[in-house]
């Protein structure tokens, strides 16, 4: 897939990890340990509200889990909290190829030859890519119950919003190129994945905190305001019986509703995501990538 077509497909679909998600430009403050299902919903939407990763990672999970997280994170063998982004198996070369020598240019142009003026056939992209991944959803990948009920209805708001959106703007695309160029370079995460495990967790997620912020800015350019849409976001307790619990989450994405249902529980007072307790947990226990195959084709190096 050229690269002008995998920023565009991460435009349309790393918007999801929006659903809690809006920026703040002011340092976040220290809130109460959540003691309520409810709170705890409430607390990770506030460390993705601040661009806190590193918080959100804490809050995620139990801390002998954060630990074993961070050993395999050390280890190559997991990105988590990462892998909860769309495209997440992208996202080092997508950052890599953003902050390359003379980014600007080539995509630049790159966009100017395929998409400038190309409004509807991205329109008829975002339609197709919407029921791709609709049906996707109904029966691949390791998701609950709640999650596909959940992710189907972000699906359906962002194809809504990219067959809308002004994605074939040469202006537009001349101002956010460069602001996501930028902000790649600074991340100083440019290098591939074996560049993430060298900085380690902490530092990782610390530095891809200002490009998620400054990737909303510029989503907000092409009409999809994460921050207003999750400003008035709500959890509702609806059920508990014990150590488990069931929360409503309530909120707006490009316009549309979303209501979501998620399952918590309780592990030494505190409050946790089921659903992000199972893939941490099959993160931790990731087995070591086996090294790439060489290409029969490639040139030798001299």
């Amino acid at each position: 897939m050229p690269l002008i077509r995998r920023a565009t497909a991460a435009l349309l679909l790393v918007a999801a990890v929006a659903v809690t998600g809006c920026e703040r430009t002011q340092a976040p403050v220290a809130a109460p340990t959540p003691t309520e299902p409810a709170q705890a919903v409430e607390q990770l939407i506030a460390d993705l509200r601040g661009n806190d990763f590193v918080a959100w990672s804490r809050h995620s999970v139990p801390p002998a889990l954060h630990a074993r997280i961070d050993q395999a994170w050390n280890e190559g063998r997991t990105r988590w909290p990462l892998t909860e982004l769309p495209l997440d198996d992208r996202l080092p070369a997508f950052i890599t190829a953003l902050a390359a020598p003379g980014a600007e240019k080539q995509l630049l142009t790159t966009y100017n030859r395929q998409f400038s003026g190309a409004g509807a056939e991205l329109r008829s992209a975002a339609s197709t890519l919407g029921l791709f991944a609709t049906q996707y959803l109904r029966k691949e990948g390791d998701y609950s119950a709640d999650e596909r009920a959940h992710y189907a209805q972000l699906v359906a708001a962002l194809s809504r919003w990219g067959q809308k959106a002004p994605l074939g703007d040469p202006q537009r695309a001349r101002r956010a190129i460069p602001q996501l160029v930028a902000a790649a370079r600074q991340t100083g995460l440019a290098g591939g994945p074996d560049t993430f495990r060298q900085l380690g967790m902490r530092r990782s997620l610390q530095r891809f905190g200002p490009f998620y912020a400054r990737f909303k800015q510029v989503l907000g350019t092409y009409g999809l305001d994460v921050d207003a849409d999750l400003a008035g976001a709500k959890a509702t307790l609806i059920e508990q019986d014990g150590d488990r619990a069931r929360v409503r989450l309530d909120y707006t994405l490009a316009g549309q509703k979303i209501q979501a249902q998620l399952a918590v529980e309780r592990h030494d007072g505190h409050w946790y995501l089921s659903d992000a307790l199972r893939h941490a947990q099959t993160e931790a226990s990731a087995p070591a990538a086996a090294p790439e195959a060489a290409d029969p084709d490639a040139q030798p190096t001299r």
